[in-house]
């Protein structure tokens, strides 16, 4: 497969960002939403210490997976014959998904800068982890998180409808089976 995409098929290089990235998203969520709810605090840093590293992959996948397309490849096009309302729905979300992910990292780096947690987390200090709910950024945080699982369930529900209703064979494009 080659690193960069053709007119019919992503790229090696746009489909491990996308699936790496996808995977850790999961993890992001289902990891803060359990530390959210927690009450030890030595179990919820050692769920922050992954949850936080996490992200800031993410972040840099994303920003990788910007410079990608802007700097050297190129997006297959919209699938031949897609209706005019459903690229626009397809770049809206792609779109919406970008920057939602921008955003949940910038809310959670200023979250742990903010709150000192980072000192907890990161370095060992001692003392208990703060009380989240009382800094800006985690309002925007928690509504992220739900937008993010809105737009992914969008995503995830447009490539199914693509593969088993219109039987175009959408998710080839993306690694999963032959064009």
């Amino acid at each position: 497969m080659p690193l960069k995409s053709t007119p019919q098929r992503y790229g090696a290089v746009a489909i491990a960002i996308h699936w790496i990235t996808a995977l850790a998203l999961l993890g992001l969520l289902v990891s803060g939403f359990r530390a959210a709810g927690m009450e030890d605090d030595v179990a919820k840093a050692a769920i922050l210490r992954i949850h936080t590293a996490t992200g800031v992959a993410v972040l840099l996948l994303t920003l990788a997976r910007i410079l990608w397309w802007v700097a050297v490849d190129r997006k297959p096009p919209h699938v031949a014959g897609q209706p005019r309302w459903q690229e626009i729905a397809s770049s809206a979300v792609h779109g919406l998904l970008y920057l939602a992910i921008l955003l949940m990292a910038g809310s959670g780096i200023a979250m742990m800068a903010l709150s000192g947690a980072g000192d907890i987390v990161w370095g060992g200090a001692p003392g208990p982890l703060p009380d989240f709910t009382r800094f800006a950024p985690r309002t925007g945080h928690g509504i992220g998180a739900f937008v993010l699982i809105l737009l992914m369930l969008a995503h995830v529900a447009a490539a199914l409808y693509h593969q088993f209703v219109l039987r175009d064979r959408l998710l080839a494009r993306m690694g999963l089976g032959r064009s």
